[in-house]
C-alpha cells in the first residue's frame, strides 16, 4: 500500500455559484505549467549560505519552475505567479523573462502582473543575481545557472498560458503543525507585549492553499500552497541540489495526485509479477552490467518516470514571511556541550559557530527534510480534499518601483524619517542557528572591532551619514555605498499586490520576519477595507509572497531591529524599513481600492548583465581511463550477504562519468532505477525521486583526474519485490579521441525482497 494512499481525497461536488466575469460563463480562465531548471550539479556554489566550500556534487531531486496563471478573459486581466525552487527570486532573471515573453506573447504579461516567488532553497546553485554581495562565494555570474532558470520559468509560463481553459478555484486555510519555530526568539520579545499578546505562537503556523479545477472534466489540475518557513533542513554541508522540504512537499503532492488518480497503490505495482525470491536472484545473477553505451541527446527523457507533457497535475509550496522561522524544530544546540546555546546571541561560550539548529531527523538531514516536507504535504492534502470556499470577483494588479535608499516615511503627523542607503551590520556575518557563521562575532553585536574596522574601511568606509543612519546597527559593510566593479547591493525594488476577488497576493522581494509581515498584512487588509467602497471587508484573505521579483535581504521590525540579531543586521535600509515598506503597500492598496491607475514612479532597476564578472573555473574530468569508456563500472552494485536487499537498503554502483555541467539533461535524469519485467527493463525511479541519489565526483589516478558518478538507491518501503539494476546516463566534452557526446551505462541486476 502506498504509503499517503490514507490521505486520499473525497473529492467535494462543485456547487458553488459564482460571479458572472467577461466572456468566461461564471468562471476564470486558469492554466498551470512545469519546467526543469536544475542548474550545474558538479563545482558550483550553492546559493543560501555564502559557505564558499559548499558547491555541488550531485542531485537528490530535481529543482522546477511552477506557475500557474488566472485571467477573466483570453484577453482580459490576468495575472501570473511563479514558484521557483531557487533561494530567491532575481531582478536580472525578471529582466531576461519578460525580454522573452514579449518576443512570444507581446504585452500580455509585463512587470505588473509577473509574480516572480523564490522558495528559499539553500540547496540550488549559486551565481544567478546581478549585485556584487550575492555573486562573491560563487565566485561571480554563472551563465549555465541564470539561463536554466530563465528558461524554465519561460517554459513554465509558456505552458500555463496555452492550457488556459475555463475553470474555478478555491481558497482554504489551516494551521501546520510543528514545521517551523522562530530562530531568533529573543528579539521577537523586543515587539510590543500588547501586539505579542495577540498571537498564540511566535511564528505564523497558517498554510493557505488555492485549489485549481478544470471545470469541462471536473478534474483538478493543481495546488498552490503559502506557508513560512525557511528550506534549511539541508545544512550547509549538504552538496546535492535539492528543493528541500518545500521541494519534497511539491514532489510528494504531485505524485500522490498522480499515483492516486491512476489507481496505482505504488508506481511499478501495475508492473509486479508474484515469483519465488530465489528464482528471481537466479535470474538477476545472470544479468550483468552493460558497460558503457552512446546514446542520443533526449534518451534520457524517455526514461522519465514524470514525463513533462503539459497536462500534470501541479503542486506548489510558496514562501512567506520566512525571516526568522526555521524548520529546525528540536531547537539550537551546541555541538561540543550538547547544551542549549544562549538564548540572546546563539553562540557557546561566546562561538557562534558551535550553535547549530536541529531538525525533526536529527541527525540525519535528508531524514528532517522528509518530515518537515511531508508535515506540509499533509497539511496541503487535508485542505486541498476539504477546500469548498470558491473565489470570485475582480482579477487586478499594482506595481511599482521604489527607491528604498531614502524614503520619506511619515510616521505620525509631526515625525517623518528616513531610509538607508544598504548595509549589513556586524550580527550579518555570524549566521544563524540554520547555518553559522564567522568565528569572532556574534548575533546581537552592535560594536564591530578595530581589526574587522580596518578590514572593512579597505573594502569602503561607511559614511558618517550611513553610520548615523543605520544606528543601532553597527556598519560592518556599507553595500548600498559600493560600486566597484559594479553594484553590491540594490536601490531600486519592486513591490506588488495581485487580487483575485477577495484573495490578496503581496509579492515582496525580501524575507519578512514574522511580526513584520503581520503588520504589513494587516495594514494592506485595512486600507483595501478603508477604501474600497465595500469591495474588500474582513473576509478578505492577504497573503505574503516572500523573496519574489528581487532580493534585497531581510526586513525586521523596529523593535527588533534593535536587538541586532541576524534579521535585523540584514535589514538593509536601516530601522525604518518595515515603515517604508508599508507606507508603499498602502499606496498600492489604496489604489487597488479606489480603482487608481498609479503613474511610474521614475525609477527603474538597472540591467547589469553587460558587466557580471565570472570567475568559475572550466569542468575537470574530460575523459574515461585509458581502456574505459564513460558509463562502463568502477564499482558495480555490491550484492548483499542474504542475497537480496531489503527495504531501507542502500545498493549502489559507480560509474566512470563525464562533469554533469557539459549538459544538464533538462527534463533528463543523471540516474535511474529499472524494474525487470518480463524481457523488459521499465523505469520505475529517477532522479528527481526522494529515494534516489546522483552524487558525482573526481578522483585522481597516476596524476590523471577523472571523474565518477556514483547511483545510489535508498530502496522505499513501497518497492515491489523483484529484479532490479541502476542506470546512470550522461555527456562528456567532445574530443579527438572521445567523440561519444551522450553516453549511459547499466550495473549489473540485483533483487529486492
Amino acid at each position: 500500500m502506498h504509503k499517503h494512499q490514507h490521505l486520499l481525497p473525497i473529492f467535494v461536488s462543485l456547487c458553488a455559484a459564482f460571479a458572472l466575469i467577461d466572456e468566461v460563463d461564471g468562471e476564470y480562465l486558469i492554466g498551470v505549467g512545469s519546467y526543469d531548471m536544475t542548474g550545474p550539479a558538479a563545482g558550483v556554489n550553492m546559493m543560501g549560505y555564502a559557505n564558499i566550500d559548499q558547491n555541488t556534487a550531485g542531485i537528490h531531486f530535481r529543482l522546477r519552475a511552477r506557475t500557474f496563471i488566472v485571467a477573466e478573459s483570453s484577453q482580459g486581466a490576468r495575472f501570473a505567479f511563479v514558484n521557483l525552487d531557487a533561494g530567491m527570486a532575481s531582478q536580472l532573471v525578471t529582466i531576461k523573462v519578460l525580454q522573452r515573453l514579449k518576443t512570444r506573447l507581446g504585452d500580455l504579461y509585463t512587470q505588473e502582473n509577473l509574480a516572480i516567488s523564490g522558495t528559499h532553497t539553500h540547496a540550488g546553485p549559486a551565481g544567478y543575481l546581478q549585485c556584487v554581495v550575492y555573486s562573491v562565494t560563487s565566485l561571480g555570474f554563472i551563465n549555465q545557472t541564470f539561463d536554466a532558470i530563465v528558461t524554465a520559468i519561460e517554459q513554465s509560463i509558456i505552458q500555463a498560458h496555452n492550457n488556459l481553459k475555463p475553470g474555478s478555484i478555491f481558497l482554504n486555510t489551516g494551521d501546520v503543525e510543528n514545521a517551523g519555530i522562530n530562530r531568533s526568539p529573543s528579539a521577537y520579545l523586543f515587539n510590543p507585549p500588547e501586539e505579542r499578546a495577540r498571537y498564540t505562537t511566535n511564528v505564523d503556523t497558517t498554510m493557505t492553499l488555492l485549489k485549481l479545477l478544470d471545470s469541462a472534466s471536473n478534474r483538478s489540475i493543481g495546488a498552490f500552497s503559502w506557508f513560512a518557513t525557511h528550506r534549511t533542513s539541508m545544512s550547509r554541508e549538504n552538496r546535492l541540489i535539492s528543493g528541500d522540504n518545500k521541494g519534497a512537499a511539491a514532489r510528494f503532492l504531485e505524485d500522490w495526485f498522480t499515483f492516486s488518480n491512476n489507481s496505482l497503490s505504488t508506481r511499478n505495482t501495475k508492473f509486479s509479477t508474484i515469483q519465488n525470491i530465489s528464482t528471481l536472484r537466479n535470474k538477476a545473477q545472470k544479468i550483468k552490467a552493460t558497460g558503457g553505451k552512446p546514446y542520443g541527446k533526449t534518451t534520457s527523457q524517455g526514461f522519465k518516470v514524470r514525463k513533462n507533457d503539459g497536462s500534470s497535475f501541479v503542486g506548489a509550496f510558496c514562501q512567506s514571511n520566512v525571516g526568522d522561522v526555521t524548520p529546525n524544530v528540536l531547537g539550537a544546540f551546541c555541538t561540543d556541550t550538547g547544551k542549549p546555546c544562549d538564548f540572546n546571541h546563539s553562540s557557546c561560550n561566546g562561538n557562534d559557530q558551535l550553535c547549530v539548529g536541529r531538525g525533526p531527523g536529527y541527525p540525519n538531514e535528508i531524514l528532517s527534510t522528509k518530515i518537515i516536507g511531508e508535515r506540509q504535504f499533509e497539511k496541503a492534502v487535508e485542505l486541498f480534499s476539504s477546500a469548498t470556499n470558491p473565489l470570485s470577483g475582480k482579477i487586478d494588479y499594482r506595481h511599482a518601483f521604489i527607491n528604498f535608499t531614502s524614503i520619506e516615511v511619515q510616521l505620525n503627523e509631526s515625525t517623518v524619517v528616513k531610509t538607508c542607503p544598504a548595509a549589513v551590520g556586524a550580527g550579518f556575518a555570524a549566521g544563524t542557528t540554520d547555518g553559522p557563521g564567522v568565528f569572532g562575532f556574534q548575533q546581537g553585536d552592535t560594536e564591530i572591532n578595530e581589526m574587522w574596522k580596518r578590514l572593512r574601511d579597505l573594502l569602503k568606509e561607511p559614511s558618517q551619514y550611513q553610520i548615523d543612519c543605520q544606528k543601532p546597527k553597527p556598519v560592518l559593510l556599507s553595500t548600498g555605498e559600493m560600486f566597484v566593479p559594479y553594484a553590491w547591493a540594490p536601490a531600486i525594488l519592486p513591490i506588488q499586490i495581485l487580487r483575485l476577488g477577495n484573495f490578496v497576493i503581496l509579492s515582496v522581494p525580501g524575507e519578512f520576519t514574522t511580526m513584520a509581515g503581520r503588520r504589513l498584512r494587516e495594514a494592506v487588509k485595512e486600507t483595501l477595507i478603508n477604501n474600497g467602497n465595500g469591495e474588500f471587508d474582513n473576509e478578505t484573505h492577504v497573503v505574503i509572497a516572500g523573496l519574489t521579483n528581487t532580493y534585497s535581504q531581510y526586513i525586521a521590525t523596529f523593535e527588533e531591529y534593535k536587538q541586532q540579531r541576524y534579521e535585523a543586521a540584514s535589514t538593509l535600509y536601516g530601522p525604518h524599513t518595515l515603515s517604508a515598506y508599508i507606507q508603499e503597500f498602502k499606496k498600492l492598496a489604496k489604489a487597488m481600492a479606489t480603482g487608481e491607475q498609479l503613474g511610474g514612479t521614475g525609477f527603474s532597476p538597472p540591467d547589469l548583465s553587460s558587466v557580471q564578472l565570472s570567475l568559475l573555473q572550466d569542468p575537470l574530468g574530460d575523459s574515461p581511463p585509458p581502456g574505459k569508456r564513460f558509463g562502463d563500472m568502477q564499482q558495480d552494485v555490491a550484492q548483499p550477504k542474504g542475497g537480496s536487499f531489503k527495504k531501507g537498503d542502500k545498493p549502489s554502483a559507480t560509474f566512470f562519468s563525464a562533469n554533469p555541467r557539459y549538459d544538464l539533461l533538462i527534463e533528463g535524469t543523471f540516474a535511474v532505477v529499472e524494474m525487470l519485467q518480463g524481457e523488459r527493463w521499465v523505469p520505475v525511479y529517477d532522479d528527481d525521486d526522494f529515494c534516489l541519489f546522483f552524487k558525482w565526483n573526481v578522483t585522481v589516478d597516476n596524476g590523471s583526474l577523472y571523474g565518477l558518478a556514483t547511483v545510489e538507491w535508498e530502496v522505499p518501503e513501497d518497492a515491489t519485490s523483484g529484479v532490479y539494476r541502476l542506470r546512470h546516463f550522461g555527456s562528456s566534452k567532445k574530443t579527438k579521441d572521445y567523440p561519444n557526446e551522450y553516453f549511459t551505462g547499466a550495473s549489473s541486476a540485483f533483487t529486492v525482497s
